[in-house]
């Protein structure tokens, strides 16, 4: 009788085992890409990243500077108000309907020879929505106004 139990409890711990395996390979496996850390503008231009880190740049799309190309893609200007980042978006997905100048965004990507290349683009889902990140990138260097409603 008791090397029955014996036996159960090993099982049980080899189960258990073989499930905090896979879980710590599940997470791992979800952070293969690593934590996207957000810049602004003026943060890339002090430090450049390393090209093959993807990180999230946010501030505003900088007024005229949105130039359409093939598809559907497209370059636009990120600005803190201090310094200005060039960005081609390379995504497979249309821009957003509420992307537009003057409006605060996140683009996700790669920093490469000057020119963020962006992936994945966040733009705001109402008309008085900015990104926390933004709003704070913002105010740090002084450009930031509060909506108006």
């Amino acid at each position: 009788m008791k090397s029955l139990k014996k036996r159960r409890r090993v099982q049980v711990l080899l189960a258990a085992s073989v499930a905090l395996l896979i879980a710590v390979g599940l997470i791992g496996y979800g952070f293969r890409d690593g934590i996207n850390l957000y810049r602004s503008p003026s943060q890339v231009t002090e430090a450049a990243p390393d090209p093959d880190e993807y990180f999230q740049l946010g501030g505003l799309v900088k007024d005229g500077s949105i130039v359409e190309r093939d598809g559907v893609e497209f370059d636009f200007v990120i600005t803190d108000g201090a310094a200005e980042i060039q960005v081609s978006y390379v995504g497979a997905e249309p821009r957003p309907d509420l992307f537009s100048e003057g409006q605060g965004t996140i683009a996700k990507g790669y920093y490469r020879n000057g020119r963020f290349e962006a992936r994945d683009l966040l733009a705001k889902h109402d008309e008085t929505y900015m990104p926390r990140e933004v709003i704070d990138t913002l105010k740090a260097t002084g450009v930031y106004q509060e909506p108006t409603s």
